[in-house]
């Protein structure tokens, strides 16, 4: 008897591998850039009289000098000149004066998804990292005790990390600090007690935190601020004013602190 074994011929086409890397320079230079361009806007100068805008949405590419094979050849980059419309105003006299400005050359993706750069045909290897958010994580101690902690990672600036300890205190370390009282820094803000402790579901487990600083004699907002810069800034002399500065550089300008979206 012989049997006769069939063999079945099947084709597999793989996905473009490359579109993840084309879509996301596409969204750059729909999104991204005009985003990054007004993050920085508008520039004023020590005097505060004059302010320069960069108008986002109003760049413009002109057409590339070599096309990629060319660009190869040259040893030269395959990018376009960058013009983005600028905007000066004069505060004191209100005076505005408009114009396009060139900004410097963008290298351009190529349809394989690389980039020509001096010649030599170059990939951005993604890097994994932390999205931006709120991370909540359980651990326990040496002694076996669950204590809990939290991390909220901007989208750009400082980090900040609650923890809890042994004696259920409620602690915040700005990126990798010491251990500040974590109400401490809610005074600092410039919120009170009842402010904090009316968003908490289980406000008793807070208490703790809010006795811990009026035990310490931080009763007030200029003693939180005292507190919080030396802390931030150990070695320089505190100061109300100072803390003021340090903590609007640190958390409330958007130049320098951003929660993102998720924020």
């Amino acid at each position: 008897m012989s049997s006769a074994i069939q063999v079945a011929k099947t084709a597999t086409y793989l996905p473009d591998l490359v579109e993840v890397q084309r879509a996301s320079f596409k969204w750059f230079l729909e999104k991204g850039l005009i985003e990054e361009l007004e993050s920085f806007s508008p520039i004023t100068d020590y005097t505060g009289k004059l302010e320069l805008h960069f108008i986002g949405s109003e760049y413009r590419l002109k057409r590339p000098r070599h096309d990629v094979e060319e660009a190869k050849r040259r040893d030269a980059t395959f990018a376009s000149q960058m013009y983005v419309t600028c905007r000066l105003v004069n505060k004191e006299t209100g005076e505005i004066k408009e114009q396009e400005v060139f900004i410097g050359e963008l290298p351009l993706m190529t349809e394989r998804g690389t980039f020509i750069i001096n010649g030599a045909e170059r990939v951005i290897v993604n890097q994994i990292v932390r999205s931006p958010g709120v991370y909540f994580k359980d651990e326990q101690d040496k002694n076996g005790r669950k204590t809990f902690n939290a991390s909220l990672i901007p989208n750009r600036g400082a980090w900040l990390k609650f923890e809890t300890d042994k004696n259920d205190l409620l602690h915040v370390r700005v990126d990798k600090t010491r251990k500040i009282n974590a109400h401490v820094l809610m005074r600092a803000i410039g919120l009170s007690d009842n402010d904090v402790l009316d968003k908490l579901r289980h406000p008793e487990y807070y208490q703790k935190s809010i006795e811990a600083a009026n035990d310490e004699g931080i009763a007030s907002e200029d003693q939180a601020l005292l507190e919080l810069y030396k802390k931030l800034r150990p070695g320089e002399p505190p100061s109300v004013s100072g803390g003021q500065t340090l903590l609007h550089s640190r958390f409330f300008d958007p130049k320098r602190y951003d929660l993102g979206r998720v924020g």
